[in-house]
């Protein structure tokens, strides 16, 4: 070939660019990565695995579920385009869409939703129980799916939407070593494939993945619906809430999803945008009265006492500036039956007449042992502190012990701990959860770490009966009575008591549109733009 001079070099050069200019047109604002900048809490890439926040906006952005919440948390289509349940609610039939397709351009089958949701409760990993209850599944053709329950779940279209119930493409799953049946548990051997591969039909795919660094999604060309409008999403590992509002102010990341309020204040007047939306998450205190280390009974009078003695307002302010709602049982406000609850008043000198009541009017000592942790913008140290000085005031010392989760959980598992604080976020929008977790049911997990084997007293049996009325219910009304009553339920054991439900903080660049706070996705990517 003949070898061109430096001047020609640089005129054919000048015509491609010129050429490009003309028939591709000058790249457009929007076709820019986005830039997240998250704590990111990754355990794993495969949909039956994940098992966290950053995991949910994956599930729901690389892979696609039957159906999915819009903004105001009702059902609507995504792989199914229409769906019916019997009237007790075992049987639920979905429809597929015939134009889905997975990233490699072929078709979502039945098949494949069979497959996923028999992995998903096989692997038996932290989302399993969304499957569990699902008994065998028909697929009468390619666009039919018929799932039956072990038993009536009104919830069961709001557990479909979960993120953990992806819909993966088996036939590229199972050549990666990924399996289905009883067996997943111990010969699945498709982990580390999904850290570098992705085999959804959702509108973005996996690029790339460095651990406790970046995550790299990118547009899926073969996108069966609407386009996403950004070309890539970039997810930069910043642990630190004030990292992350310099990369805003700086421009090297468009959305922080980690700002605490009073780093938000530090945003102030500047381009930079800031909306605070109220979440579902919540932190609560709990009681053991079956820990060993208890000095005193904990009795229904001595909880209450504990509960009106804290003072919530105050507690809000000094934690969150303000930024967070009160709540009086352990369902989130927005859930079926969690709104509408009195919450519990200040009242120390009603306190101390309970105490006294109790015998505890000399006063006595809880041993408190929680999490030393930052969480939704709440620093749980800072917290206890000031439930601390509270508790003090009618005559409860309380010792702290800050400790790692990890040995945190071993304690509330263990002998149990007289008082300690946690968290909680939805796995999917439904109120079950919280009876499920928080009810106080035989085996329940908190009738175990609050030590009804030692104490049997705090078992409650009415919630267990509530929930499966609830679930069981013919008509959303019905069912939402139900949730409230369990939620009373909760209220008065006070077992688990409700500290606050911080708001969250939207942070982003002035270009970007579309954020929201979603209950079943976290953050919509596809409905995006820069």
């Amino acid at each position: 070939m003949k070898r061109l001079d430096l001047k020609q070099s640089k005129m054919v050069l000048l015509s491609m660019a010129l050429a490009a200019t003309v028939f591709c047109g000058p790249v457009r604002a929007e076709e820019r990565a986005l830039v997240i900048a998250r704590d990111m809490d990754i355990n794993s890439l495969d949909p039956a695995r994940a098992w966290c926040d950053t995991c949910q906006i994956y599930n729901t952005s690389v892979y696609e579920q039957l159906v999915t919440l819009d903004k105001d948390n009702k059902v609507a289509p995504v792989l199914a385009k229409s769906w019916e349940a019997n009237k007790d609610q075992t049987q639920f039939t979905f429809k597929l869409d015939p134009a889905a397709k997975f990233s490699d351009g072929s078709p979502v089958e039945a098949k494949d939703v069979k497959w996923s949701f028999e992995r998903l409760k096989n692997i038996k990993g932290n989302g399993a129980f969304l499957a569990d209850p699902i008994t065998s599944i028909d697929t009468p053709d390619a666009q039919t799916v018929i799932i039956h329950l072990s038993a009536p779940n009104s919830e069961f279209l709001n557990q479909v939407a979960a993120g953990f119930l992806a819909v993966i493409n088996s036939d590229v799953a199972t050549a990666a070593g990924a399996l289905s049946d009883v067996t997943a548990v111990n010969k699945d051997t498709s982990e580390n494939w999904f850290l570098t591969h992705s085999a959804g039909s959702g509108p973005f795919v996996l690029a790339s993945y460095e651990p406790n660094a970046e995550l790299r999604l990118k547009r899926n060309e073969k996108y069966w619906r609407k386009a996403p409008a950004v070309p890539e999403v970039v997810f930069r590992q910043v642990k630190d809430a004030v990292a992350q509002a310099q990369m805003l102010q700086s421009g090297s990341a468009d959305i922080a999803m980690q700002i605490d309020p009073e780093t938000a204040k530090t945003l102030a007047g500047s381009k930079i945008v800031v909306e605070q939306v109220p979440s579902y998450n919540f932190v609560y205190i709990a009681l053991s009265p079956g820990a060993k280390a208890n000095t005193v009974k904990l009795t229904p009078e001595v909880r209450e006492a504990i509960s009106i003695a804290i003072d919530r307002t105050s507690l809000i302010d000094f934690t969150l500036g303000g930024a967070g709602r009160p709540m009086a049982t352990p369902i989130p406000l927005g859930f079926p039956g969690g709104d509408g609850h009195e919450i519990p008043a200040y009242n120390p000198a009603r306190a101390k007449e309970l105490l006294a009541k109790a015998g505890g009017a000399g006063g006595f000592t809880l041993k408190s042992i929680y999490p030393d942790m930052n969480v939704y913008g709440v620093d749980l140290s800072l917290m206890m502190q000031k439930i601390q000085q509270d508790l003090s005031k009618v005559g409860i010392k309380v010792e702290l012990s800050p400790v790692p989760f990890a040995n945190w959980r071993e304690a509330a598992n263990g002998d149990h701990i007289p008082l300690t604080t946690v968290f909680f976020a939805p796995d999917f929008y439904g109120t079950s959860q919280y009876i499920d977790v928080f009810g106080l049911s035989e085996g329940s997990v908190w009738a175990k770490r609050a030590g009804a084997a030692t104490d049997p007293s705090i078992i409650n049996k009415e919630t267990g009966k509530l929930l499966k009325q609830a679930l069981a219910a013919p008509t959303t009304a019905e069912a939402d009575k139900l949730w409230f009553e369990a939620g009373q339920q909760m209220a008065k054991d006070r077992i688990i008591i409700p500290m606050v439900s911080p708001n969250l903080i939207l942070a982003h660049s002035p270009d970007v549109k579309g954020m929201r706070y979603s209950a079943c996705c976290n953050l919509p990517l596809a409905e995006i733009s820069n």
